[in-house]
């Protein structure tokens, strides 16, 4: 076997497409800093019961596993930073009022998400802490849109779900966990021929409720017929008030395209509103988000909050190509002040310069420089290159 080859769905990133990525990780870290986020950077490892805390098994087939030689206690190699970020909020902070976070970074897939998808997304994204309320969920989801747009996706539009009105229906209609577990696979999967075997020892009216869930799937009238159909539980009448206040306020900036009450992604993890942003021409999500309150009880103290992620990756490949400047070849003359003063002074303004080292005038080429700097009259000045 060949030593450089990689294995599957992990690559190299190039330095071209390396430059427009940190360009764009450096733009959305600056936009959460100025809307009081703060940065954290926690571990690529971490014992295994830390990171799959509170997330039932979303995250466990994801995440790649191996014993730690010194404690000989199981390790993970993250899948998700979410989950960290709520490990620092709850342990590390210990803060008693809103904590607004962020983060970038890689993880680690056991298993690609998709097609063509990488196992070693560069996950970037934000978290609030301590707010139980739709207002958080709207902040985070209009900063997501201004991430989205600043990396140069203009047309950004939201999908809307909640997972509370799938619980709430267990809950007010008092399924027990087995059935639950594989009502929710059938619904995740839209999978209607099992969902109806499966609800058919049930109550007339949670069976009608449970097979009306893959239809409610639509505009802003789907939660008008929700309510009207549904039966009048308080967590699915909470669950769907909640959605048409998040939809009413961030209509002013961005559409809600669809709201889907059979999507149950993230169900052993999210707790409330979860949302994913699309663009056009795009099939996948370009950023997934949702209320997950249950997880910072899983650590030991019960925080409420919301959070967004994207990958930097995909986002990279989508965000227009900016053009930039050819670099510009210096002569190696390390003896030369005023060389190196002219050479700092362009730096400085944002110029690219390379020295010219010697014994490689074959290979200039190479280095893709389109100017050099010449010495005229005692003045060290730039000229075209040939």
């Amino acid at each position: 076997m060949r030593r450089w080859v990689l294995p599957e769905y992990i690559e190299d990133i190039l330095p071209s497409e390396a430059q427009g990525i940190e360009r764009l990780r450096r733009r959305i870290l600056d936009l959460f800093r100025a809307h009081g986020y703060e940065l954290v950077m926690p571990p690529m490892l971490e014992y295994l019961e830390s990171l799959l805390t509170g997330t039932g098994h979303d995250l466990d087939l994801r995440t790649f596993k191996l014993v730690d030689q010194l404690s000989g206690r199981m390790l993970g190699l993250r899948a998700d930073i979410t989950p960290q970020v709520a490990r620092i909020d709850a342990h590390l902070l210990n803060r008693d009022g809103v904590t607004r976070l962020c983060y970038a970074g890689s993880v680690a897939h056991a298993l690609p998400s998709g097609l063509n998808r990488t196992r070693e997304p560069l996950q970037i994204g934000a978290e609030i802490y301590g707010h139980a309320g739709v207002e958080s969920d709207v902040e985070i989801q209009m900063l997501m849109i201004s991430a989205l747009r600043s990396a140069g996706v203009l047309d950004p539009y939201l999908d809307l779900g909640h997972v509370a009105v799938f619980r709430g229906l267990m809950r007010g209609g008092a399924v027990g966990p087995g059935l639950e577990s594989e009502l929710f696979k059938a619904l995740q999967s839209k999978d209607v021929p099992t969902l109806r075997e499966l609800v058919a020892p049930l109550d007339s009216v949670l069976r009608e409720a449970l097979l009306l869930l893959p239809e409610l799937y639509g505009d802003v009238a789907i939660l008008r017929e929700a309510r009207q159909r549904l039966p009048d539980f308080p967590e699915v009448r909470r669950a769907l008030t909640d959605m048409e206040t998040i939809a009413a306020q961030l209509s002013r900036v961005v559409p809600v395209h669809c709201f889907d009450l059979a999507e149950l992604r993230g169900y052993h993890y999210h707790s409330g509103v979860v949302f994913a942003a699309y663009t056009q021409g795009h099939p996948a999500a370009v950023g997934l988000g949702g209320r997950y309150d249950e997880v910072g009880e899983a650590f030991g103290r019960a925080r409420p909050a919301t959070g967004f992620s994207l990958d930097l990756r995909e986002l990279a490949a989508l965000a227009p190509k900016i053009a930039t400047t050819s670099p510009i070849l210096a002569p190696h003359a390390p003896d030369d002040e005023p060389l190196r003063r002219k050479i700092e002074a362009l730096r400085t303004h944002g110029e690219v310069v390379i020295v010219d080292l010697p014994g490689h005038a074959a290979t200039r080429h190479e280095l893709g420089c389109d100017r050099r700097l010449v010495k005229h009259g005692g003045d060290w000045q730039i000229e075209t290159l040939s």
